[in-house]
C-alpha cells in the first residue's frame, strides 16, 4: 500500500530547506510565523542565541480581531513589529515556516512592514 504524505509533512520539508538558507542574528533577527486552523504566531528570534526577542499570537486577550482569519493575521504582524520596535529591532528576515507566501502569511508580512519592520 502506498503511503500518503500528509500536507504538514510536506509543509515540514519545506520549512527545513528554508531554513538551510537563512537564520536570524543579533543584527537582523528571523521573524517565524506558524498558522494553525485556528490562530496565528509570530515571533522574532535570534538564531545565535536561540533567545525570542518578541512574540505575538491570536491566542492573546485584548486583540481587536482574534481566530485564523486574514484581520487576525494582520492585528498580529502589527503587534509583533510594534513588540519588535520596542525591542529595538529595525530590520528582520521573514521564515514563512514552509507556508505560501499567501493569504493570512502575506497578511501578516505586509501589516509588519506597514508597521516598521524593514524586510
Amino acid at each position: 500500500m502506498i503511503r500518503k504524505i500528509s500536507k504538514n509533512e510536506i509543509r515540514e520539508r519545506i520549512h527545513l530547506r528554508i531554513r538551510k538558507k537563512l537564520a536570524g542574528t543579533s543584527e537582523r533577527p528571523r521573524l517565524a510565523v506558524f498558522r494553525s486552523v485556528a490562530h496565528i504566531y509570530a515571533q522574532v528570534i535570534d538564531d545565535t542565541k536561540g533567545v525570542t526577542l518578541a512574540a505575538a499570537s491570536s491566542t492573546e486577550k485584548g486583540l481587536v480581531s482574534t481566530g485564523g482569519n486574514v484581520a487576525a493575521a494582520q492585528a498580529i504582524g502589527k503587534k509583533v513589529a510594534e513588540r519588535a520596535k520596542e525591542a529595538g529591532i529595525a530590520s528582520v528576515v521573514f521564515d514563512r515556516g514552509g507556508y505560501l507566501y499567501h493569504g493570512r502569511i502575506k497578511a501578516l508580512a505586509d501589516a509588519a512592514r506597514e508597521a516598521g519592520l524593514e524586510f
